[in-house]
């Protein structure tokens, strides 16, 4: 952040012994509209609380800076009447693209505001609202006309998700949608899988820490049997078992788009690894799959490596803090003496002894494209000649691994 001068601060703070040092910064570096280098903005250090003062400052800024592209407000505390001043501001304002308004305490009366604004910017694309709370009223208006908007840790709920799914149905911008941890549940997910349906834009979508359910999950599935977009979905921490597994596999079976999905955290134990690698014997497109702290055991592993037998292109594999202890090592070894594409394999804290490091050590003599082997946490000797072996054989393939 550029600063301006020690002695114009001084003088200001000594005549203004109330203002702020952000508004001496603001107030001294934007009365000059032109010749102005300044991209990047960042309240931190400055002042935790802004005021309504501060932000007309900065609206008034906004209104004529034609060089600042990056505006971060990360825990300003700027209100309803400060996010009417700051919508007022963006109005006007041609060439701000990244706007941080993380942990605000937004409301629905501020989002609205700050909507309004962006219904006449031109330029917008990236806005961040994390922890906010910002509930169901004012989502929908917010996703219209930008390119990625995170709303994690609000109070969105099935109702909000309902009006950013109708806004998603004719939205052309918007790219990337973070609604993690908004307390949605099985209904809302239905509702965001009706939007998709028709949407063509969407490419990212984090639905982490919700309660959508094997329901909701059942939804979404059926949505990505269908879009032809989204590359990346996140539903780690929503309670997804074996039933979902089952209609997650078959929307594999059929995706031609999505490279990474991420279910850590959910209840998809052995069985539902046996469904999605069926899906994956087919798919032709995933690169990361993460199932990691799904209660997986030697089974589960076995399934994963029939699957993969005859998957092409994962190329990352996650099952940290699982259960597949040296069944599961043994399994996936044996994978790995045929498998010529997977790069990267996590297997933390995954109760495996020394029997499996040395099979996993056996497989990497033949394995020549495996760079990244992560096993932290496990219960191999510290002296284990495998673990040794393991590291030679990684740092012959490329990078090394983790122990």
């Amino acid at each position: 952040m550029q600063n301006t001068s020690p002695d114009s601060s001084m003088n200001m703070s000594q005549t203004h012994p109330q203002t702020t040092a952000m508004e001496l910064y603001l107030s001294n570096t934007y009365t000059i509209p032109t010749g102005d280098t300044l991209t990047t903005l960042d309240h931190w250090g400055w002042s935790h609380e802004l005021g309504d003062v501060g932000l007309q400052l900065l609206a008034d800024a906004l209104r004529h800076n034609t060089t600042l592209t990056t505006l971060d407000l990360k825990n300003t505390i700027i209100g309803d009447r400060g996010a009417q001043l700051l919508a007022d501001g963006l109005r006007y304002n041609t060439t701000l693209t990244t706007l941080n308004l993380r942990q605000n305490e937004i409301g629905d009366v501020a989002a609205q505001h700050l909507a309004d604004g962006l219904r006449h910017n031109t330029t917008l694309v990236t806005v961040n609202l994390a922890w906010n709370e910002i509930g169901d009223v004012a989502a929908r208006r917010l996703a219209e006309t930008l390119t990625t908007l995170d709303l994690s840790n609000n109070q969105i709920g099935d109702v909000g998700v309902q009006h950013l799914a109708d806004a998603l149905r004719h939205n052309t911008t918007l790219t990337t949608l973070n609604l993690g941890f908004n307390k949605i549940q099985g209904v809302g997910a239905q509702h965001l899988a009706d939007g998709l349906r028709h949407n063509t834009t969407l490419t990212t979508l984090d639905l982490w820490n919700n309660q959508i359910g094997d329901a909701g999950a059942h939804h979404l599935a059926d949505a990505l049997r269908h879009n032809t977009t989204l590359i990346t979905v996140n539903l780690a921490y929503n309670r997804i078992g074996d039933v979902a597994a089952r209609c997650l596999a078959d929307a594999l079976r059929h995706n031609t788009t999505l490279i990474s999905l991420d279910l850590n955290n959910n209840t998809i134990r052995d069985v539902g690894a046996q469904l999605l690698a069926d899906g994956l014997r087919y798919n032709t497109t995933l690169t990361t799959l993460n199932l990691g702290s799904n209660k997986l055991q030697g089974v589960g592993a076995q399934h994963l490596t029939d699957g993969l037998r005859h998957n092409t292109t994962l190329i990352t594999l996650i099952i940290w803090s699982n259960e597949v202890g040296d069944a599961g090592a043994h399994n996936l070894a044996d994978l790995l003496q045929h498998n010529t594409t997977l790069i990267t394999l996590d297997l933390q804290e995954n109760q495996i002894g020394d029997v499996g490091a040395h099979h996993l050590a056996d497989a990497l003599r033949h394995n020549t494209t495996l760079t990244t082997l992560d096993f932290v946490g496990n219960e191999i000797g510290a002296e284990a000649e495998a673990k040794r072996a393991i590291f030679e054989f990684l740092e012959r393939n490329g990078t090394g691994g983790q122990s």
